[in-house]
């Protein structure tokens, strides 16, 4: 059930619904929007009478949702839910790109990346410094080191950074060092994950499971959103089917649908939706006419070394190809890609060669 309250009514009025529905044993999550607030409540409602709070000051109306995700639908909230990430707007007219290496794996790797993808219109960074993998003995990631290399990426080129956070024990020290937290497909329903990235305040790319569906990705938002974190973003990564000519099979309806039922920003994400880098640019350019806010692109200096997701990867020249026709997409379905903040700062980068530089953090030797 959601109150919503008139464009016109005060703090007070507001308050008083609130501690009304707590007298009546009810959870309360107050929604802000551009013109007026709804109080979703929550919990056991069989003591709520919604006449109780037609009647009071300040409210326009009072509405039973059917959906089991109550924050993150659409019909709780029926503007559309904008996140603004260091002036970068997720959800709005613009569309983003966030773009770099699957993996971090070395300093001058990943500002290099950075710079390139910045200066071909990328908007944010991306980079993994840990790496869930099918295999143990698959490279992990930098930890630590890593986060820092992605911050250090971000003083040069001003882009915010994502970066995955994997577990409760690890939000606090990736949150010290970038701007989005993402949760990976493996990790979709993992609840405690779920409720502890809800109680901070730092925006979330919540990734769709390998085998989830529509409504469980929905109703995990729901995990992060209903501990207080309402800056949720939904990604459609490709799921697991029968098809193999493809690394999972792009699932291009989520977009709409998601849309349609959520006021959450939408993220697309070809790379791990079909694991092959000539896939990438026609799922991107699909992904944007219908409806993506955002995209997540894998971008390495040298695919063919990288220590993991080398298929997947645009080299830095195609990613700049694939940025001049995502233009002319968006134009076409009247928005536009948002263009990076800030200057590069190169005084900071080194003249490193990025496989060497590779195989001495690591101690990955690559072929």
């Amino acid at each position: 059930m959601v109150v919503v309250m008139k464009p016109q009514a005060s703090e007070t009025e507001i308050e008083n619904v609130i501690k009304r529905a707590a007298s009546m044993g009810a959870q309360t999550q107050p929604i802000c929007g551009e013109s007026h607030t709804v109080i979703a409540l929550l919990g056991d409602l069989t003591q709520v009478q919604r006449a109780t709070f037609d009647a009071m000051s300040g409210v326009q109306k009072t509405v039973r949702i059917q959906d089991p995700y109550k924050l993150a639908s659409r019909a709780t909230h029926p503007e559309r839910t904008v996140i603004d990430v260091n002036g970068i707007r997720f959800g709005g007219e613009q569309v983003v790109v966030m773009a770099g290496p699957c993996s971090v794996e070395s300093r001058d790797q990943i500002i290099q990346t950075a710079i390139a993808v910045k200066e071909a219109g990328a908007s944010v960074l991306r980079g993994g410094a840990f790496k869930p993998r099918t295999s143990p003995y698959s490279f992990q990631g930098l930890g630590e080191k890593g986060l820092k290399y992605l911050a250090e990426a971000r003083e040069v080129t001003g882009l915010p950074v994502i970066s995955e956070v994997m577990t409760v024990e690890a939000i606090d020290l990736v949150a010290e060092y970038v701007d989005i937290l993402q949760i990976g497909a493996r990790n979709m329903q993992n609840y405690a994950l779920l409720q502890a990235v809800g109680k901070t305040r730092r925006p979330v790319m919540l990734k769709r499971g390998l085998s989830g569906e529509i409504q469980e990705l929905l109703m995990c938002a729901e995990y992060i959103l209903s501990n207080g974190n309402m800056q949720v973003m939904l990604c459609e990564r490709g799921i697991r089917t029968y098809e193999t000519a493809t690394r999972n099979t792009f699932d291009l309806n989520a977009i709409p649908v998601l849309k349609r039922a959520s006021h959450l920003p939408v993220v697309a994400d070809p790379a791990h939706g079909t694991g092959d880098w000539e896939l990438v640019p026609p799922m991107s350019l699909a992904a944007v006419a219908a409806g993506a806010d955002a995209l997540i692109l894998e971008v390495h200096p040298d695919p063919e070394s990288a220590l993991s997701d080398g298929d997947q990867s645009l080299k830095p020249e195609r990613f700049a190809d694939l940025m001049c026709s995502l233009r002319k997409v968006a134009e076409a379905v009247d928005r536009s890609i948002a263009t990076p903040t800030g200057s590069v700062d190169t005084a900071e980068t080194s003249d490193k060669e990025v496989p060497n530089t590779v195989e001495k953090e690591t101690g990955v030797a690559l072929a």
